[in-house]
């Protein structure tokens, strides 16, 4: 990607740089990163999976005053503790004035193969304020496959909504923040590409475990183009009157159901005991 592209997503991303801490997935080259520390950032720290790039970022580790530092692993298994102790561990904290990262900047242009368990594994972690999300404020400002954006912050109503629109939105506010053409990229994809931020919400939508509801959503949104009274009734005819209890018309399409709506059919059914399929 070109620079002033990295550098535009950078500036809308609206980083809160005093006590924070930027973790970049999948850096790369280091684009990205250069864009970060070129903002001003005091304590980056980016996980890579593959070892090719390490020679290079360690390049820019050595270069960046003490304000990098970079982690060889795979960021759907690495210990959390072990990012959020680099950071504090960096020079530019060598007075050792931030003892806990008051604001979390998670950024990255994340591999399309594993973007969405990556999301999911996050969203996980944040409802239950866990690892790198304990943090009193923590923003996620990530790049998808274009589909899987507009997944992401589908409104109800819209064609693209589906299990990730209603799984993020019960936790968090979902925005495109900045559009990328696949002509941006080299090699060039055979698709576009959207940055999206997530924000927790100050009141979360989310009423029983993410795990429960995402199970909700799942169910529903597999037959898809059906309607909610047909999906529950060939489920068991008697769990057709759980939509009613939430209020939902039960001649809507998946689609169609709004974030709080799902959120209550998931504490339904979780208070409940009952069994999804």
């Amino acid at each position: 990607m070109d620079k002033n592209i990295t550098d535009k997503i950078i500036q809308l991303a609206g980083l809160e740089l005093k006590n924070s801490l930027c973790v970049e997935v999948g850096p790369g080259p280091g684009l990205l990163t250069r864009s970060i520390l070129d903002k001003g950032a005091r304590n980056v720290v980016a996980v890579e999976k593959d070892p090719r790039f390490v020679p290079t970022l360690e390049q820019l580790q050595d270069a960046s005053e003490g304000r990098f530092n970079v982690i060889l692993g795979d960021m759907l298994e690495i210990d959390h503790k072990e990012i959020v102790q680099r950071g504090l561990s960096l020079d530019s904290n060598a007075d050792k004035q931030i003892e806990a990262f008051e604001h979390v900047h998670l950024l990255g242009n994340l591999p399309f193969s594993v973007a969405t368990p990556l999301l999911i594994q996050w969203l996980h972690l944040l409802a239950a304020k866990q690892g790198i999300f304990t943090s009193p404020h923590v923003t996620m400002s990530l790049m998808f496959q274009k589909e899987v954006g507009l997944r992401i912050i589908a409104p109800a109503s819209n064609t693209e909504r589906g299990r990730l629109s209603v799984v993020a939105q019960s936790i968090c506010d979902a925005f495109k923040i900045y559009g990328v053409p696949s002509s941006s990229f080299v090699p060039r994809p055979k698709v576009d590409a959207m940055v999206v931020q997530l924000r927790p919400l100050a009141k979360p939508l989310l009423k029983s475990s993410l795990g429960m509801l995402e199970h909700v959503a799942r169910f529903s949104f597999m037959k898809r183009r059906k309607m909610l009274a047909r999906i529950f009734k060939d489920w068991d005819p008697k769990y057709v009157a759980l939509l009613e209890e939430c209020e939902i018309d039960p001649t809507l399409r998946p689609q169609d159901v709004s974030t709080e709506k799902f959120c209550n059919l998931a504490q339904l059914i979780e208070q409940r005991g009952i069994r999804l399929p």
